[in-house]
């Protein structure tokens, strides 16, 4: 079985794909990882072919029907192996992640530990419950409604988190049965290459597949007809193409798409408090997370003192190099996401908005931006209604949490919220009214395996975590059993139901 281990040193070309349990040469053309801190080229990984991509969704659709029937403990079991071996290779990964993916190590370890933690949850989840039985309309039936799984799944995972957002889509397809290809993002394949050579110690072949490759592997991997279900997660605009794609041959499709997440500051709060968790929310991963806080609404009571608390916090986020523990934030992932953020900054500041601090960079070398405040903002800037994905805060005062909810409901998005308040009546108000499909109170950004997450209107259709991420990759069945065997009274011929009815005033039953 190939090693990973030569891929960081490895001359263009030498990282293997996982296809069919057998770890192969890609044959596509060699696409660069760069090192975000650096810029430095640390391996070059070539793309999968139409090929290729044939020959992994083959794959996974031949061992299908085996691991379908595997027994669901047996399923568990594999799952906590997985998770288990990420354990022990923890400090491997997170290392690898932050080479190629600039967030710091120390964020790269809890990621790990959150991707183990996921993989134990479905393993244990899809042991539970495979549906229900309902009432029968009459004695002697038996009625059932049982969860299936789709078959093979594409799995097409980002660059700002590329084993958390794997795990919240292969541990809940596999624990309900289904096989999967898996597509890292081109800016961050290596982490996902290292943990194919755990997968194929663990699984049975072609259970779980990895290619690589940018859009054309992406495009040709959703096209393919033997892809039961395609998960998603990525921008609005690539989502739309994978819905449409989908669309000509009714795939499922299950799509965790951007947001441009609020964050209200009632007039009843610890300011301080407020502030610190609000950077937090804004600047953890350069502000490279989906329900990121990117739109802060303060009402005026404490708006001024919130500015400023959140400008002392902003200014002591220690920004360089991500290997270091010291580090509180690292780079942007390419250039070409700095030079976004920074053009947004640059209309607002046009607009009339005003940067009290950061947005600068602050090294020659690596995609480094300092973290932003941003006042003086209104709705019309992109600053305040275009998914930023980078180290922006933009503050706008409100006259009541009536306004901070209506403006943070006016965006086509609707990922997640937060809202800083310890008023019942406040949070009773935020959480009937805000169309998101997560609102935090008082603790930004948290996750619980055990509740769904996911997106209303433009922030996707599927749900993951919780119950309701294991039921995206099942379809329901209903079986309906008669013990009886007898002839229905409303078979042909008619004439003998109407002379029944006549004479009864019912049908049979």
């Amino acid at each position: 079985m190939g090693g990973w281990r030569h891929v960081l040193s490895a001359v263009p070309g030498d990282a293997q794909v996982l296809i069919g349990g057998e770890q192969v040469e890609g044959t596509g053309s060699a696409v660069d990882v760069v090192n975000p801190a650096t810029e430095a080229v640390i391996a070059s990984v070539r793309s999968a072919t139409d090929a290729d991509v044939e020959a992994a969704v083959k794959a996974a659709r031949s061992s299908f029907r085996a691991w379908k029937n595997t027994p669901a403990p047996e399923r568990g079991e594999k799952l906590h192996a997985l998770s288990d071996w990420i354990g022990e290779h923890t400090e491997s990964l997170a290392e690898t992640l932050t080479r190629e993916g600039g967030k710091p190590l120390v964020e790269n370890r809890d990621e790990m530990g959150w991707s183990s933690s996921c993989l134990d949850f479905y393993a244990e989840m899809g042991r539970i419950e495979r549906g229900r039985i309902v009432p029968s309309g009459e004695a002697g039936q038996l009625n059932l409604v049982v969860k299936e799984p789709y078959g093979a799944v594409a799995a097409i995972v980002p660059w700002n988190y590329p084993i958390l957002l794997l795990m919240w889509k292969l541990a809940p397809a596999l624990a309900a049965g289904n096989t999967v290809v898996v597509k890292p993002s081109p800016y961050t394949p290596l982490s996902t290459l290292e943990l194919a050579d755990g997968i194929a110690r663990i699984f049975p072949p072609g259970v779980v597949n990895v290619i690589t490759g940018e859009a054309d592997t992406g495009r040709s991997l959703v096209a393919n007809p033997d892809v039961a279900l395609i998960a998603f997660t990525g921008s609005v605009e690539t989502g739309k193409q994978v819905a449409h794609a989908a669309a000509d041959r009714l795939a499922k499709v299950h799509l965790e798409l951007g947001g441009k997440d609020a964050f209200i500051v009632c007039d009843d709060v610890d300011v301080e408090l407020a502030a610190r968790g609000a950077a937090w929310a804004a600047y953890l991963n350069s502000g490279q997370v989906c329900t990121s806080a990117e739109r802060f609404y303060v009402l005026p009571q404490v708006y001024d003192d919130f500015v400023d608390a959140f400008v002392d916090q902003a200014s002591g986020i220690v920004v360089g190099d991500p290997m270091e523990e010291s580090t509180d934030m690292g780079p942007l992932v390419r250039a070409v996401q700095r030079d976004a953020v920074e053009a947004q900054l640059s209309s607002a500041r046009a607009a009339g908005a005003r940067i009290l601090f950061g947005g600068e960079r602050p090294a020659d070398t690596g995609f480094f931006l300092t973290p932003a405040v941003v006042v003086d903002v209104d709705d019309s800037m992109d600053v305040m209604s275009v998914e930023t994905f980078g180290p922006v805060a933009p503050i706008a005062k409100v006259s009541s949490l009536e306004e901070a909810i209506q403006r943070t409901n006016e965006s086509p998005y609707g990922l997640g919220a937060n809202v800083y308040t310890r008023r019942l009546d406040y949070m009773l108000a935020a959480m009937e009214e805000i169309e998101a499909g997560t609102v935090w109170f008082n603790d930004p950004l948290t996750d619980n395996e055990a509740a769904p997450f996911g997106g209303f209107k433009s922030s996707g259709n599927g749900r993951e975590l919780g119950v309701e991420g294991l039921d995206d990759f099942r379809q329901t069945k209903h079986i309906h059993i008669d013990s009886k065997l007898d002839a229905k009274a409303w078979w042909y011929p008619y004439a003998d139901y109407a002379r029944h009815q006549a004479e009864f005033g019912t049908a049979p039953g």
